[in-house]
């Protein structure tokens, strides 16, 4: 269910979008508003759940982290104790940036960032070793095009 958004809490979402680091003047001033009421907007729209957590966008070439995979899964296995194990094998492991159950022939897609091809077969052996697949297909990105996490809103 969407939250009621008016016009000033849209606009604040897209400048904490772009640059969450922001003073609340600068917001403030860039939205047409005052500091006061631009920072009871935010407390609302965390509390309603609108606004999550916080964090920093890291280049991950920056940190040797050149290749970015797409890891399409597709299992025989559809009991609770099988998922319960794919995911918690997905979740623990760092490498893996974005995880999604789909509809159709491919149960799920994974987004693993690492180092080079090595590093993602050492990513894959230990992924089979822990729950069993049907298949795995990985798909090399050669180039992001678009990348983000600004929502329109």
């Amino acid at each position: 269910m969407a939250k009621q958004l008016d016009t000033l809490d849209r606009k604040i979402l897209i400048e904490l979008q772009r640059d969450a680091s922001q003073s609340l003047d600068v917001i403030a001033k860039t939205v047409g508003s005052t500091k006061t009421p631009v920072w009871n907007r935010i407390k609302k729209m965390r509390r309603n759940g609108v606004i999550g957590r916080q964090t920093v966008l890291l280049n991950p070439e920056s940190l040797g982290l050149e290749a970015c995979f797409f890891v399409l899964v597709r299992t025989s296995e559809h009991e609770a104790d099988w998922q319960k194990a794919f995911l918690k094998a997905v979740r623990e492991r760092p490498e893996v940036m974005e995880a999604h159950r789909l509809a159709g022939d491919i149960d799920y897609i994974l987004k693993v960032r690492v180092k080079n091809a090595k590093a993602y077969d050492t990513f894959y052996q230990s992924l089979i070793s822990q729950v069993k697949v049907f298949n795995v297909t990985a798909l090399l990105s050669m180039e992001e095009i678009k990348s983000t996490t600004v929502l329109a809103v």
